[in-house]
């Protein structure tokens, strides 16, 4: 076995997206303010920060104005402030604008800037820079590092130059191990650390089952006399039957562009149903198409996101570190916003890592973390959405969007249920069998409003390294064919949005599953929504993936 280079730091961060990079500038404040100084690294494993990001993103600048009360003066890209709120519900060829007078007051977006998630991470990147941080992108981490107590002592990254057949070629090179006296991990939404640390300190015991959905994103440079700096549009409703969770946002950012999303709760229980697809689709919608039409898709990616909300977050600390942001999910799913409360999270997690570091301490827990949280506006602004998701789980989307207002209504006056409910099983365990459902006939793309999956995977400048193995690994691969093919008509063929899973003739008859990992945008709705649970999304060699410009 190749000897691993060590590097030794006080605070290891998995993860540059928001919340990473928050604990990151607060830990270098608080050194500078108690004249302590200490040494944190964050690493990443995008190719460089930012090109893992996505999100629609309306961000609420609550976290960025206690963090950085400066921002604007130092050039952080919040340029389009929301000048209009616009939530409609759609039929097939109509739709209805709900009054923005009936919207829970949380629900405006007034105040909000409209902005590319990724260039808002990629300036923070520079911000903790320039405070001393340490930032290394490319290097995707790929094991815990526990001591002989099972303390959490850091993090080690993938081996580099690993062939196919696992095969050490002319390029190898052994991972480096991150050594620390805390790490954090802020690896965002489904992360693979993250799934090993909650799995081995039984994190999740006290809490529901974490929900997700995914959301699909195209970025247009549309028409400028159509174009409405500053305005917002969410739906809900077509294409999705009122038995499916979702819907839709569409954010006129600066230069005539336009962001475009989708979501589909991933509880849908028809496993026909394709969410990129559906998306397509739902692009023809007049409301839609009228801004998009004669205009230029820029980009294109998908990313699983968080909706367990409330009593979905684990307990956020074990020997040795602490869950931030995503990696323990604190996304507000009616507001459809995570950033604020991600950002606060490493915040709050940064000042509890900094005393115990300052107290000469190591490699233990530091339960004020939770203690603050539950004391912060994070507690608070999941709590007062916490039965919103599971409404709409057991009601369907128009009975349950109907108690979900009146609960937060409630909650704004003061009168909230006092009750929370539960969510019950997992997504994976919501699909049915596909002899309850037709398959769905979806239309052709046309290539100017809708387009297939890979032409769209080869706009989100997604690229691995040919040569290495397998990073979606199965437990069992007898399972897509033999079990997940008669039973559920393996629905990975479709609720894959990259075109990563497909059932192929095998030579000498039957069929086959072929797992195309170079398309994979990491979105990792596979690790979720896979009904027999046999899919393991891991780490590929550093730096590979999609490479968002600025989504």
């Amino acid at each position: 076995m190749s000897e691993r280079e060590a590097m030794e730091f006080d605070v290891v961060i998995v993860g540059a997206g928001p919340s990473g990079l928050a604990a990151a500038i607060r830990l270098k404040q608080l050194a500078a303010a108690n004249d302590h100084e200490i040494s944190v690294c964050v690493i990443e494993k995008g190719s460089e920060v930012g090109a893992h990001i996505l999100s629609g993103a309306v961000i609420d600048p609550i976290a960025l104005n206690e963090l950085i009360p400066d921002w604007k003066e130092k050039g952080a890209p919040l340029n389009t402030q929301v000048t209009e709120d616009n939530f409609l519900v759609l039929t097939e060829t109509g739709s209805a604008r709900f009054p923005n007078f009936l919207m829970p007051p949380l629900m405006n977006n007034h105040g909000n800037y409209i902005v590319s998630l990724g260039n808002v991470c990629r300036w923070l990147a520079s911000q903790a820079e320039a405070l001393g941080v340490e930032i290394y992108p490319g290097f995707a981490a790929a094991e815990v590092l526990y001591n002989e107590q099972g303390a959490v002592v850091g993090v080690a990254t993938g081996d580099m130059g690993i062939g196919k057949e696992g095969e050490k070629t002319d390029a190898f090179e052994p991972g480096i191990e991150l050594r620390a006296k805390y790490t954090l991990i802020a690896e965002g939404v489904r992360g693979s650390l993250a799934k090993m640390i909650q799995a081995k300190f039984d994190l999740a015991k006290d809490s529901d089952p974490q929900k997700f959905g995914i959301g699909l994103k195209e970025l247009w440079e549309i028409d400028p006399k159509k174009h409405k700096p500053g305005m917002v549009t969410h739906t809900m409703g077509w294409p999705l039957d009122s038995s499916t969770g979702g819907g839709s946002f569409m954010y006129h950012l600066e230069n005539n562009q336009v962001a475009i999303g989708f979501v589909v709760h991933l509880n849908y229980k028809n496993p026909y149903l394709s969410p990129f697809d559906e998306f397509q689709r739902f692009k023809h919608h007049p409301e839609i198409a009228k801004y998009l039409e004669g205009g230029r898709r820029i980009c294109y990616g998908a990313r699983a996101i968080t909706e367990g909300g409330f009593q979905s977050v684990p307990k956020l600390t074990f020997p040795g570190g602490a869950l931030i942001g995503c990696s323990a999910g604190f996304v507000n799913l009616p507001r459809i916003k995570g950033s604020h409360n991600a950002m606060k999270s490493g915040m709050l997690a940064a000042e509890c890592a900094f005393e115990a570091l300052k107290d000469g301490r190591a490699h233990d827990e530091f339960p004020k973390y939770q203690t603050a949280y539950r004391a912060s506006w994070i507690y608070k602004d999941l709590k007062r959405v916490r039965n919103v998701k599971p409404f709409l789980s057991k009601f369907g989307n128009t009975i349950g969007m109907m108690l979900g207002g009146l609960d937060m209504w409630m909650n704004q006056l003061g009168i909230g249920l006092p009750f929370t409910l539960s969510h019950g099983k997992t997504d994976a365990a919501a699909t049915q069998l596909a002899a309850k459902f037709k398959p769905i006939a979806y239309p052709k793309p046309d290539g100017k409003l809708s387009f297939d999956k890979l032409s769209s995977v080869f706009i989100s400048n997604t690229n691995h390294e040919e040569n290495q193995p397998s990073h979606l690994k199965l437990k069992d691969p007898s399972i897509p064919i033999a079990v997940n093919l008669p039973l559920y008509a393996e629905p990975a063929q479709r609720y894959c949005p990259a075109g990563v899973y497909e059932v192929v003739d095998a030579d000498g008859g039957g069929k086959r599953f072929q797992i195309n990992a170079q398309n994979c945008v990491h979105c990792k709705t596979c690790d979720i929504k896979d009904p027999s649970q046999n899919i393991v999304w891991t780490v590929p060699q550093g730096g590979g993936g999609p490479n968002y410009p600025n989504m």
